[in-house]
């Protein structure tokens, strides 16, 4: 039994030189399909260079220490134990972005326990979807404030509906005992409709008199980095 618990924690014994070096260059050579997917679906404020680089050097680093570990369960243990203590503060400014942490992670793995046919297919099958489906965003939303005195509450509500009909959420009305103030959300293609009417909202607004103030405001799911 300590003969078989002791071989269990030396491992299967170590690699050479070539398959070492396979590993690690095989990882790097994949890395780039992630670059190039990161860098082609993030053509808006969100893309980060230092981020698409970090996907490649995590891609090689995961591949380095999965060759390092190997079927050594001391060193794993080990690993284990020394990833522990890591606490990783960097703030993810796209849902996606976590996608290509994991794409980063998987294919350093499966490169650096040799599964080059995996890592391969896996990163090609992602790629496809990616490039198809990677370029699609959040549509803006417009955000339509109104503020106004209290007698000219059923004129401005009668304003949006010509304008938005039913496509213009109230969100927010506020009432004091002469003030009224609304808060509409559509979104952007809603808005874009108001350019084909021969008068703008705000100057329908403003004409009906007794309107403080009207901003329309841009609101988005996505962080501008």
């Amino acid at each position: 039994m300590r003969e078989l618990i002791a071989s269990m924690l030396e491992g299967s014994g170590s690699l050479s030189t070539e398959a070492i070096i396979l590993h690690i260059v095989s990882s790097a050579i994949i890395s780039m399909a992630i670059y190039i997917s990161y860098w082609y679906t993030h053509t808006g404020t969100a893309y980060s260079r230092k981020f698409n680089v970090s996907l490649v050097t995590l891609t090689i680093l995961t591949g380095t220490v999965m060759t390092v570990i190997g079927n050594n369960i001391a060193l794993s243990l080990g690993m284990v134990g020394a990833l522990s203590i890591v606490r990783f503060r960097t703030a993810i400014k796209d849902s996606r972005d976590t996608t290509y942490i994991f794409w980063a992670i998987i294919v350093g793995i499966c490169c650096g326990v040799g599964d080059y046919l995996v890592a391969s297919v896996g990163s090609c099958a992602v790629f496809v979807v990616l490039l198809f489906l990677g370029r699609v965003r959040n549509e803006n939303r417009i955000l339509l404030i109104i503020r106004s005195q209290r007698e000219k509450e059923m004129d401005i509500e009668g304003v949006v509906f010509s304008y938005f009909n039913k496509k213009a959420l109230l969100k927010v009305k506020n009432t004091t005992e002469n003030i009224v103030e609304f808060i509409y959300e559509m979104p952007r293609s809603t808005y874009n409709l108001t350019y084909k009417q021969d008068q703008g909202i705000t100057q329908k607004l403003y004409s009906l008199g007794g309107i403080e103030y009207v901003n329309i405001v841009t609101q988005s799911d996505e962080i501008s980095g």
